[in-house]
């Protein structure tokens, strides 16, 4: 791998970049919430070469909104079902943008043969 290659994982949400203390530590929470809430289906960290979970960009905030919600009393399990619907509409709502964009677009006319 060159050094190019290396850094450009820098900017990927979705590399797998942090240990569990080290995602529990930046979450202020603890390693037993991100197992939890990988129990319960919300995210499913990577496993590096020893078997050790990790965590990306992508995965924390998803965390993050989880723990946001068992914070003022949501159950883990409903927090989770909330995070995942909630991310479900947003990729929904991305995909209409597309579609909306594309058929506002002006048809291109075709060359002649």
């Amino acid at each position: 791998m060159t050094t190019d290659e290396s850094f450009s994982r820098l900017d990927d949400d979705d590399f797998p970049a942090y240990t569990t203390g080290r995602a529990a530590e930046l979450l202020g929470t603890t390693q037993s919430f991100l197992r939890a809430i990988g129990d319960a289906r919300l995210i499913t960290p990577l496993r590096s070469a020893g078997g050790h979970r990790r965590y990306s960009r992508y995965q924390l905030r998803i965390a993050a909104r989880a723990r946001e919600l068992v914070d003022t009393g949501t159950p883990i399990e409903a927090a989770c079902r909330i995070v995942i619907l909630e991310d479900q509409l947003q990729e929904a709502q991305r995909i209409n943008a597309e579609h909306r964009q594309a058929s506002a677009e002006p048809a291109r006319p075709r060359a002649a043969a």
